[in-house]
């Protein structure tokens, strides 16, 4: 391997795939020094810790196992030598709000013939579209998720052409799905994962229904002291590896090349031969460098889908919630005019889709004895007027229709609230218009679509994070460290140029 002795690198930003780069680029001999804005490393898997409870302020499914133990193995390390899993059963719950219920379970024949009292075949259908899921994730995963294609050339050519056949590249999640299940509720358990991809079923590619795969085959996992825990592992990896970390200690902007960088904060530059932007794309182009130094303009950034924002509400609340699972979702029966009010016409939600998070079903470290903590997010479209009169209506709407529709009166029940909502995550994470996650995985998003790991405009600028390649999420953002380092090894491997 190439060695990045006596290279130095700064780090913008300890989110999931900043941490992860540091790891990679630290095991390869640079000195590493990770810089965070706020108070804690993480980035839009923050903690949020009062009065006895504790929650994870954004991701909160553990999918994908594979790729944090691929991550781990890189290093020699397992996941478990920094934190333990525990199986969820059910992996989820679904609430209808036609008074219809559904748990999804690790066994497989229990949910077919689930679907099966749904519509008859869809048993065996499931059954299909999980082998075709799994030779898409399989396929996927090994040829254009851990391969960084950047370019157009890089997929024309015969091996990729044979390895693509048969991908579902093409076509809309809701086409793929519909050749599989004509009862529009299979279809919703079917298509929940986009709310994870920031997509809607009509504008995210087919190619994605390899999700399924993780969810029924992979499973749905719960890392004792939740996904900060995980953050918890990779930061004190590592520091096993030679990382600095150092919070409160926000970039406002970012000068000079390769081998001269200053990274400008509050508390003085930050010196470097290279530097690594974990924050948003738009962000670091937009305030960080100077109009010359970008690779976009405003109106690109203007011009693309994000995905949703959400509006968030932690409570801890006395007695149990037993009603809900740990991983519970509240499903309109219609849910189109969800995901219009997200991407076709911009608007609050009248019968919104939502999510709660019950960790303390599964973690009592995680509220007082006699209380259980969960949070609620609602996907709502970026960049609307977000107002506290606006969110004290949204907040009653949303506890009344919990009530409604699992049976779960909170409103009397709760001893701690705080709300999270655009206007926090464009403060507290710089994200372009309020978006919790960046940009969607829209067709023209996706892969070599999506922005690159390189600068185009300035020598030794990296980028890396959801942003980038391969996406959303962060066992995506784990892999977009590697391919981030990778570059880095491929133009620095040898020290850098006199």
């Amino acid at each position: 391997m190439e060695s990045l002795a006596g290279v130095s690198v700064v780090v913008i930003g300890g989110g999931i795939g900043g941490l992860s780069t540091a790891c990679y680029l630290a095991d390869a001999g640079a000195d590493v020094r990770v810089i965070e804005k706020n108070e804690q490393v993480g980035g839009r898997a923050s903690r949020l810790e009062r009065d006895g409870f504790r929650f994870d302020m954004g991701p909160s499914w553990y999918l994908m196992p594979d790729v944090f133990e691929r991550f781990f193995a890189a290093f020699d390390r397992t996941p478990s030598d920094y934190y333990e899993l525990t199986h969820l059963d059910p992996h989820y719950r679904i609430f209808f709000k036609d008074g219809d219920q559904v748990d999804i379970t690790p066994d497989l024949e229990r949910t077919k013939a689930i679907f099966e009292e749904y519509e008859p075949g869809a048993g065996e259908a499931l059954e299909r579209y999980l082998e075709k899921s799994k030779e898409n994730y399989e396929v996927g995963m090994k040829h254009f998720v851990y391969e960084d294609r950047e370019r157009l050339r890089d997929y024309i050519d015969l091996d990729v052409a044979r390895q693509a056949r048969g991908l579902s590249l093409l076509g809309s999640m809701q086409g793929h799905v519909e050749g599989y299940f004509d009862h529009p509720k299979l279809q919703q358990i079917m298509q929940y994962t986009l709310v994870f991809l920031g997509g809607s079923p009509t504008n995210t590619p087919a190619l994605y229904n390899l999700m399924s795969h993780v969810d029924f085959n992979l499973g749905v996992w719960y890392p004792d002291g939740g996904i900060g825990a995980v953050v918890d592992g990779i930061t004190e990896l590592g520091r096993e590896l030679g990382v600095e970390y150092e919070t409160n200690r926000p970039a406002t902007e970012i000068k000079g090349r390769t081998g001269g960088f200053e990274v400008e904060t509050p508390a003085g530059p930050v010196r470097s031969d290279l530097v690594v932007s974990n924050t948003d794309y738009a962000h670091t182009e937009q305030d960080l460098l100077t109009p010359e130094r970008r690779g976009y303009d405003a109106d690109y950034w203007d011009e693309r889908t994000y995905a949703p924002s959400a509006f968030l509400l932690y409570l801890g609340v006395e007695g149990d919630v037993d009603e809900l699972a740990h991983h519970t979702l509240v499903l309109p029966t219609d849910w189109d005019q969800h995901f219009e009010h997200i991407f076709d016409d911009p608007r609050w939600p009248d019968d919104p889709a939502y999510y709660l998070c019950v960790t303390s079903e599964t973690d009592d470290t995680v509220a007082p004895d006699g209380h259980s903590a969960l949070f609620v997010l609602v996907p709502i479209a970026p960049g609307l007027e977000d107002t506290p009169e606006i969110r004290d209506q949204y907040r009653d709407m949303i506890l009344e229709d919990i009530a409604t529709n699992t049976g779960t009166d909170l409103r009397d029940r709760i001893v701690l609230e705080e709300r999270f909502c655009i206007e926090d995550f464009a403060s507290r994470y710089n994200s372009h218009d309020g978006t919790a996650l960046g940009l969607a995985h829209t067709l023209r998003q996706t892969s070599l679509f999506r922005p690159p790991h390189r600068s185009k405009e300035v020598d030794g600028l990296y980028f890396v994070g959801g942003d980038t390649t391969p996406g959303i999420g962060v066992p995506m953002c784990l892999i977009s460290g590697d391919l981030t380092a990778e570059k880095v090894l491929a133009d620095h491997g040898g020290g850098l140029e006199p």
